[in-house]
């Protein structure tokens, strides 16, 4: 099947079921599929409907539609491509300083404006990381195979309702509108987790405060439209705005909002998956990538090995690098990032984040928008591989 169709039936089992969008190539296949598997799967029995797909005026509105949604409690999503996200960008900051989780599939093609619509790229990282106005980082999941979209596709509701943001998921063209062969997706074994949501019940008497860090991991308390409880109500400030809610221009109140959001952040690093770290005997560097260059990487280390070459694979599956990565890139002195795009976002991304290793990341990006080929890598390899010829 395609990235498109695994990423759309995974939302589906990860409970989503409102969908705002704009038609873009190469996402709208997403939402095709996401229309075809709704029907039979979100009704209640006797055939009546429970989900909504709404195509949105432009990519604007769409996003404000799953963000509604998400904020009325249920869960939602939208998918787009590079164009979109730039018209996103201001309900995305919306929904990370008001806190409301929702879930964006970005399908990356070839830009920069309009780019190239049929031909694909990883041009987008770096924009999605740290999209929106002023200070703002995001949840980034990268999905390299058709079983990883699957995954990704009901673990971004799960993160996203738990952080209380929103959450993105980048694929691209050549994964999500190729077919791809892959292994039979494993059911969801874990129940739904909603996040901190109180009930009337949970509520009691109060006080209730929103955007107060109660537990110190910076994720604050929320309720759902129809809770019953007289104190439930609040409003959701996309503008300035102390714990209890309530405007506020005060400098110490932004300040110490941005503090906890920063925590959240630093919790969000324990919470999205890990790299995945192949290693070879006697390897001599280490290569860093994300998504679908995988495959060609995959094939160019086993070409290499028996010519003698050794090398070691970390395959980055989520942004912020989780805790538990980050020690991953100080065993190697030479570390060779991998990517579709021009200007060598990840390897940026590693060099801002572990300051202390950043002479290590050599960046080695490319884009003509066709996909990576085993010769290709192979032949950059060679260039950091000593009697290499």
């Amino acid at each position: 099947m395609t990235g498109n169709e695994a990423g759309a039936l995974g939302a589906v089992f990860g409970g989503d079921s409102v969908a705002g969008w704009y038609p873009i190539t190469p996402s709208t296949s997403f939402i095709d599929a996401l229309r075809k598997f709704f029907p039979e799967m979100r009704n209640d029995g006797e055939g009546k409907a429970t989900y909504h797909v709404v195509q949105a005026e432009d990519e604007i509105a769409a996003l404000g539609i799953a963000i509604g949604a998400g904020w009325a409690g249920a869960r939602s999503l939208t998918a787009t491509s590079g164009p979109g996200i730039s018209l996103m960008s201001e309900f995305v900051g919306f929904g990370y300083f008001a806190e409301i989780p929702v879930v964006i599939w970005d399908i990356q093609r070839v830009g920069p404006s309009t780019g190239l619509p049929t031909r694909t790229s990883q041009g987008d990282l770096a924009s999605t990381y740290q999209l929106g106005h002023g200070d703002s980082k995001h949840v980034v999941l990268l999905p390299s195979s058709i079983e990883e979209c699957f995954q990704f596709g009901y673990q971004a509701h799960e993160l996203a309702e738990t952080l209380q943001t929103p959450v993105f998921v980048l694929s691209d063209l050549d994964l999500g509108m190729n077919s791809w062969m892959g292994d039979p997706f494993p059911y969801p074994n874990e129940p739904i987790k909603r996040g901190k949501v109180l009930s009337s019940e949970a509520l009691g008497s109060g006080p209730f405060e929103r955007y107060k860090d109660v537990d110190g991991d910076g994720i604050g308390y929320r309720t759902l439209p129809g809770n019953t409880n007289p104190i439930s109500a609040y409003f959701t400030r996309g503008t300035g705005h102390d714990t209890k809610a309530e405007y506020s221009e005060r400098g110490k109140d932004w300040e110490e909002n941005f503090k906890r959001l920063r925590r959240k952040f630093e919790t969000a690093r324990g919470l999205v998956p890990g790299a995945t770290k192949d290693v070879m005997q006697g390897s001599s560097l280490c290569i860093v990538a994300f998504g679908s260059t995988r495959y060609a990487i995959e094939e160019a280390r086993h070409v290499l090995s028996r010519k003698g070459f050794p090398t070691d694979f970390v395959r980055i599956r989520a942004l912020p690098v989780s805790h538990s990565d980050l020690s991953l890139f100080k065993e190697h002195e030479k570390v060779i990032v991998i990517e579709m795009n021009n200007e060598g976002q990840l390897c940026g991304i590693l060099r801002n984040e572990m300051p202390e290793v950043a002479d290590r990341f050599i960046s080695v990006a490319y884009l003509d928008g066709m996909p990576l080929t085993s010769e290709w890598v192979e032949c950059r390899l060679g260039k950091h591989l000593e009697g290499w010829s």
